[in-house]
């Protein structure tokens, strides 16, 4: 969830219940519904606590990370919706309610030797940058960050994104058939001769901007799913260099933080946080 005071609103998102997420994903609890993944931003009255709407992202979205803008006057920000592929921009019309559109979308791959026939890029976090100016999200299956310049909210522009493992890398399982964004499987991501396992997943930012971390753990019963060596090897924590003026993302070869080396590892690392404040939890008033 997220929340901007001088609205009295706030808006969380859905993701699905424990007894769906512990057994791993199953493609048939998407195509089921009866409530296994969600597809809705829910608006809530801060003072009251009380529902007051319901914004449908539509069937198989299931919108994880949401962010306001920075900025405390702000009434938009942006949700990455992790199956669709879709970054949502919400906002409050003149009417005084909430509405949301689809302003990026990650397109699915067609592949051979996967889970299934389509391979979405599974958007598992976004973040913007302290300045409002640049979004940033991870693809945690087809292995990219990307780096969007939102000077205007309603068409961002991708100016920045690098591949750190994933599903799709050259010599792996999987074989591309189809893919509307890359002409050729990106090369896997090799730091200080670490093959890196799994993908990009949550995101921190520095508070100038120019270093952004990157772990790659999701989820344990996920990560056993989808990225098996996770488990037997650990997370890493990764470390890329921000261009702040026109855009633009590289890996910091000399940075590496290997869980799988910690006492009592391999260890799965998720969240990162700056003991100050930090791009992804600081509100202001």
């Amino acid at each position: 969830f997220w929340y901007q005071p001088r609205h009295g609103a706030l808006l969380s998102t859905e993701w699905g219940p424990p007894r769906a997420l512990a057994r791993g994903f199953r493609p048939a609890d998407v195509e089921r519904g009866a409530g296994l993944y969600g597809r809705h931003i829910n608006v809530w009255d801060w003072s009251s606590r009380s529902l007051l709407q319901e914004i449908d992202l539509g069937k198989g979205s299931i919108p994880l990370e949401i962010r306001f803008l920075h900025d405390p006057a702000a009434s938009q920000g942006f949700v990455g919706c992790a199956l669709s592929g879709e970054i949502q921009r919400f906002h409050k019309t003149p009417e005084g309610n909430w509405a949301a559109e689809k302003v990026i979308e990650v397109p699915s791959k067609k592949v051979q030797g996967w889970l299934l026939p389509d391979m979405p890029g599974l958007i598992t976090d976004i973040l913007i940058s302290l300045d409002d100016r640049f979004l940033y999200f991870s693809n945690w299956l087809h292995g990219d960050v990307r780096q969007y310049d939102i000077s205007d909210p309603r068409s961002p522009r991708l100016v920045g994104q690098v591949f750190l493992g994933g599903s799709i890398s050259k010599g792996g399982a999987v074989t591309v058939l189809e893919d509307r964004e890359l002409r050729d499987q990106p090369e896997p991501c090799v730091i200080q001769g670490k093959r890196i396992p799994g993908g990009p997943q949550m995101l921190q930012l520095s508070l100038d901007g120019r270093r952004l971390y990157v772990s790659t753990s999701l989820y344990s019963a996920w990560d056993r799913h989808f990225y098996p060596e996770l488990i037997r090897e650990g997370s890493v924590m990764l470390q890329l260099d921000v261009d702040t003026d026109k855009g633009g993302l590289a890996v910091n070869p000399k940075f590496l933080v290997d869980f799988g080396k910690e006492p009592g590892g391999p260890c799965l690392a998720h969240e990162m946080r700056y003991p100050g404040g930090d791009c992804t939890s600081d509100i202001w008033l």
